[in-house]
């Protein structure tokens, strides 16, 4: 059974998490997940500046796993500008810095219609406890369904 992924922080919720090619049906398209950790790796590098140890250290992660993640996040975008398919934003381990008990937009990430919902929040580690900074939300973030 593989290790459980340790939640990264991240510092940034965007307003818009889908983009595809102009012109062109959903329908047509296919799409790729570019998980919220994955854009938050490549804020910080590329938006930001920062050396990979930085990011690393913002994020709560190893550098090693920073470029797995940088390189994961960097792959699947190139593939979406040059292939022509659309890129949904969603999903990943995360802590949202920068919030008390909900992401900063007030909106929660897993959505409305998630909530009380038994399914789809992830597994907790083994013991049954969830660890996290105080004041840091902890969820399984995902973006809610885009009309096809």
């Amino acid at each position: 059974m593989p290790r459980p992924i340790k939640c990264r922080r991240i510092g940034f919720m965007p307003d818009i998490t889908y983009f595809k090619p102009a012109g062109v049906p959903l329908r047509m398209l296919e799409e790729i997940i570019l998980s919220f950790d994955e854009l938050e790796a490549l804020r910080l590098k590329d938006i930001e500046g920062l050396e990979q140890q930085d990011g690393a250290d913002q994020m709560g992660v190893s550098r090693a796993t920073f470029r797995r993640v940088l390189v994961s996040a960097r792959r699947k975008v190139a593939d979406a500008l040059v292939g022509g398919k659309a890129l949904r934003v969603e999903g990943g381990a995360v802590v949202h810095e920068g919030s008390r008990g909900g992401p900063a937009d007030g909106r929660g990430v897993d959505g409305p219609r998630d909530r009380g919902h038994p399914h789809g929040r992830g597994r907790r580690p083994a013991g049954g406890r969830t660890l996290r900074p105080r004041g840091a939300a902890v969820s399984r973030l995902r973006s809610p369904p885009f009309p096809k």
